[in-house]
């Protein structure tokens, strides 16, 4: 690790974050992987649809950016989901391709003639789900279970349990559940499912020291988000061991989405030491092109690809950057936003402007006013922008000036 893993030419965090007792019990494994989940569970956010041809595009673009596994899709949902996964699959992108299954062979024949490499099958694994939404007396969940996880097996398909809503589950009943199915079945890894994303931080170690003490499989952390833990639960689990996280851009996903890559995978690089290979300055690009095949809005000042995190409208910040340059650019902000693929930071014009706002733009527009001319400049600013309850455009700036100032 670098002497100073916190601050780098590129991000600056805290130092606390690498302190030995900060550290003491992080169990992180030595090779950590991405199981991106965009083209389904993303896709089964309201109203997102994704094409066949777009789903392919966003399949090369995550295999583009270093994503180690991409989940293709469910091949049982349509023909149209069939053909895209057969699709990405023979494009030999590089990246492992999975699909989703039920717990019924026919599903995980589908999977197979797919040309996949791995599959992740769910059953539900709370009592209540599987009484109430399903039906189904507890022993006909197990037997499933067992019958299309053997048959994944059979098929050669690396093999992901998925058990929905473990987190709400009995937790011994849960743990009956994926020995037998370790014992009785086959799995060669254990998806650690938050359905409803309601499990706190300090419940995963628990939760992975309990699963450990049943079985003796690989991990793999799926967080939902719908209390905003989803990357906090997801470093938990792979702190205690796990070694795969299921992600989506952007957190797209069922209710309030999944946890999203690029906040996990930069949190683990600038604050963890923790390096997956995966080419973070591609991220808004990525998010961009995903988001409008999704016809989804995200807010301006989302974390990492917000269309607004560079763009300085308070008067002291304003003052910083105009004072320290960009050779100091770290001492206002946690990261770069080339890190990331942002462009570079601008000062706009709105209600928090101050004088040194008015000065880099006059600077910008090659235009002169004395100091009382600048002053006057903010007052007329700040006015417009209450006025109009947004920023001021290039033109509604100059034509202040041309009040203030003259032609």
């Amino acid at each position: 690790m670098a002497k100073t893993p916190w601050k780098t030419d590129l991000w600056f965090t805290s130092p606390w974050n690498f302190a030995e007792e900060v550290r003491a019990g992080m169990n992180f494994p030595a090779e950590i992987r991405i199981h991106d989940i965009t083209l389904r569970d993303g896709e089964q956010q309201t109203g997102i649809t994704f094409t066949r041809a777009e789903k392919v595009d966003i399949a090369k673009r995550l295999a583009a950016i270093g994503v180690h596994r991409i989940e293709a899709g469910m091949p049982a949902v349509s023909p149209e989901d069939e053909a895209a996964i057969k699709e990405i699959v023979d494009l030999d992108l590089g990246a492992e391709i999975f699909a989703f299954a039920r717990c019924m062979i026919p599903d995980v024949k589908l999977a197979a003639s797919c040309g996949v490499k791995g599959i992740v099958v769910e059953i539900p694994s709370s009592a209540h789900i599987v009484k109430s939404a399903y039906g189904w007396p507890l022993e006909k969940a197990v037997k499933l279970s067992i019958e299309a996880t053997l048959a994944a097996k059979e098929a050669g398909l690396y093999t992901v349990f998925f058990p929905i809503d473990s987190s709400r589950a009995e937790i011994d009943w849960f743990l009956d559940l994926i020995e037998r199915i370790a014992t009785e079945g086959h799995m060669d890894a254990l998806a650690v499912v938050d359905t409803f994303g309601v499990l706190n931080p300090h419940a995963i170690p628990y939760l992975m020291k309990k699963i450990r003490q049943r079985i003796d499989k690989p991990l793999e952390p799926h967080f939902h988000d719908d209390f905003n833990l989803g990357v906090a639960n997801t470093i938990m689990g792979l702190a205690a061991g796990g070694s795969v996280a299921h992600t989506t851009v952007t957190g797209t996903g069922e209710r309030a989405g999944n946890t999203p890559m690029e906040d996990l995978v930069l949190a683990l690089k600038t604050m963890y030491g923790v390096e997956l290979g995966i080419k973070t300055e591609q991220f808004v690009e990525l998010s961009r092109v995903v988001c409008r095949y999704a016809k989804h809005t995200i807010p301006s000042n989302r974390p990492i690809v917000g269309d607004k995190l560079y763009a300085v409208e308070s008067g002291i910040i304003a003052s910083w950057v105009r004072m320290t340059g960009y050779e100091h650019f770290l001492d206002m902000a946690p990261f770069r936003p080339e890190l990331v693929g942002q462009p570079p930071v601008s000062i706009v014009m709105g209600k928090n402007s101050g004088i040194d706002s008015v000065a880099t733009w006059l600077d910008e527009l090659e235009l002169e006013a004395d100091d009382d001319q600048r002053l006057a400049l903010v007052a007329k600013v700040k006015q417009k922008a209450l006025e109009k309850k947004d920023l001021l455009t290039e033109e509604e700036f100059k034509a202040l000036y041309r009040q203030v100032v003259g032609a």
